[in-house]
């Protein structure tokens, strides 16, 4: 007897009207949630053909009320952009955690835009300055949009945004974009990254990871209380922006295995004592943001995002009998 996935294309996840809020708020459920032990996460795992590529395989079963499993293939080619191609890509699958089935599969890549840029937001919601008027995001593609409407959602006041990127054309469309989404805000266009971070609120980098990364963010460039959010791994703030702050990343075992393995997270940045706290840790209570000082977070990525993200796209889909039933 065969069974039916639910196959839900990037288009009609678009058009279920999900908002980054709620993806914010399915994400932070996540995050407590391993915070309070009701999940299984291994850090993520995976191979990589070609220099600075990879394909990740990312399982997560979150239990309690939730009671959500599912695995994320996901790869990343930054040489595809030049092809025409998209840098990230993949399937997300959701499972019934009761037989194992696979419920739905849906684009990874959206789900990885969406959940990437809701996780920065809940760091921000936690850590961030209630008074927050200006972020600089250096890296202008789909990361930096999501992070973006993410800081939208936690700083009201937002009324500058440096957009800062190698392309003048790129980060144009960028502007163009986003200006719509944040009528208040001012935009301006960066190529120098310096000028683009110097006295931001908020500093948020979404450019692509690398082997051998330049960080070229330096700490002398930042103001003392500028909320600091890497989303590329180490490829672009440098290790003395973290050294001596107040350092969190989404999860601490990811963080630290990933530094163990020998690519990334190395020649000077936050050693496994250095984490004063991982979002899991946050947002189930255990231990409180801190909202004044050098403040900043290295966010990966984790599995619980990606099932918290495929759940609420799989259920909102199911509602309104979105997507095609296909047979196995």
């Amino acid at each position: 007897m065969g069974s039916e996935v639910r196959w839900i294309s990037s288009g009609e996840m678009d058009r279920l009207g999900i908002t980054m809020a709620e993806v914010m708020d399915a994400v932070e459920t996540g995050f407590a949630a391993l915070g309070t032990g009701l999940g299984e996460m291994p850090s993520k795992i995976g191979v990589h053909p070609r220099e600075d590529s990879f394909i990740h395989a990312m399982p997560c079963y979150l239990g309690g009320h939730i009671d959500r499993a599912g695995v994320k293939c996901i790869a990343g080619y930054p040489t595809n952009p030049a092809k025409g191609l998209p840098y990230i890509s993949g399937v997300m699958i959701l499972n019934d955690p009761e037989t194992g089935l696979p419920l739905a599969a849906m684009d990874a890549a959206r789900v990885t835009a969406w959940r990437t840029g809701a996780a920065s937001g809940v760091y921000a919601r936690h850590f961030g300055d209630p008074e927050t008027t200006s972020v600089a995001v250096v890296g202008t593609g789909v990361q930096g949009r999501a992070n973006l409407l993410a800081m939208r959602e936690v700083f009201p006041a937002l009324n500058e945004v440096r957009c800062c990127g190698l392309r003048e054309a790129s980060v144009q469309r960028f502007i163009d974009e986003m200006a719509p989404k944040l009528p208040d805000a001012v935009f301006s266009l960066h190529t120098d990254i310096r000028t683009a971070v110097r006295n931001a609120d908020v500093l948020i980098t979404c450019t692509p990871m690398v082997e051998e990364p330049d960080r070229p963010v330096r700490r002398e460039w930042l103001k003392d209380g500028c909320l600091v959010i890497a989303v590329d791994y180490d490829a672009c703030v440098g290790e003395d922006v973290f050294r001596g702050a107040h350092f969190t990343c989404d999860n601490r075992n990811q963080y630290v295995r990933t530094q163990e393995a020998g690519t990334y997270f190395q020649s000077g940045y936050p050693l496994p004592q250095d984490i004063d706290a991982d979002l899991c840790e946050v947002c189930s209570g255990e231990k409180r943001g801190v909202r004044e000082g050098r403040r900043g977070a290295v966010l990966m990525g984790i599995a619980a995002h990606d099932v918290m993200t495929a759940a609420l796209v799989f259920e909102r889909a199911a509602e309104a009998g979105v997507g095609t039933l296909v047979e196995l």
